[in-house]
């Protein structure tokens, strides 16, 4: 199967052999996932905004390309054909005051414009139709998370973003790093295939 994983954090991926940064568990997060992924024989390709200097701001002439159709940007075109061939979409990122960091949400502002192919689907329809997994590190409980906050998290990018473009396999996983032990965490990263399925 063909995977493409988009990662933000500012403690990049090395760009010669995806190794984690030591202070980011949420690339240890995608570094375990593309392990896990590649040794299973299937292709990963990443997408690491921070190293590839991605723009997350909608700025005037991004929004007049929105609106008449247009390319944004040839990044943003790179991203679009990366993501129409995957069987399977993985967002990898930290929660910052309940949400996505920004490069996340510019990302998805940009890649799923109005400029994309569109078929009986009022909006952009990826062919494949894959599934999104959307895999977080927060420091507050996923219950709380949950019971607080409502899930915001899901409320924006499935209800709000995905469902309304016909990608309804949505699938999320919340890893709780920041109070755990290291051996807690490491046995999490263990056990990153029973999110992958």
């Amino acid at each position: 199967m063909k995977y493409i994983l988009i990662f933000d954090h500012p403690y990049t991926l090395s760009a010669s052999n995806n190794q984690p940064h030591h202070r980011s568990y949420s690339a240890a997060v995608a570094k375990q996932t593309i392990d896990y992924l590649t040794d299973k024989g299937n292709t990963v390709d990443v997408i690491d905004l921070h190293q590839d200097r991605f723009d997350p701001v909608m700025h005037e002439e991004d929004l007049t390309a929105w609106r008449t159709k247009v390319p944004i940007s040839a990044q943003v075109d790179n991203y679009f054909e990366r993501l129409k061939v995957a069987d399977e979409i993985i967002f990898i990122f930290p929660i910052w005051w309940e949400l996505m960091p920004a490069m996340t949400k510019g990302f998805i502002d940009k890649a799923f414009s109005k400029n994309r192919a569109v078929s009986m689907h009022p909006r952009v329809v990826l062919q494949k139709n894959p599934v999104i997994r959307i895999f977080t590190i927060a420091g507050t409980p996923t219950f709380l998370y949950r019971l607080k906050y409502g899930n915001p998290i899901m409320k924006a990018m499935a209800t709000g973003t995905f469902k309304k473009i016909g990608l309804k396999k949505i699938k999320w996983h919340n890893f709780n790093a920041e109070d755990e032990s290291p051996q807690k965490r490491q046995a999490d990263l263990a056990q990153i295939q029973k999110y992958l399925s």
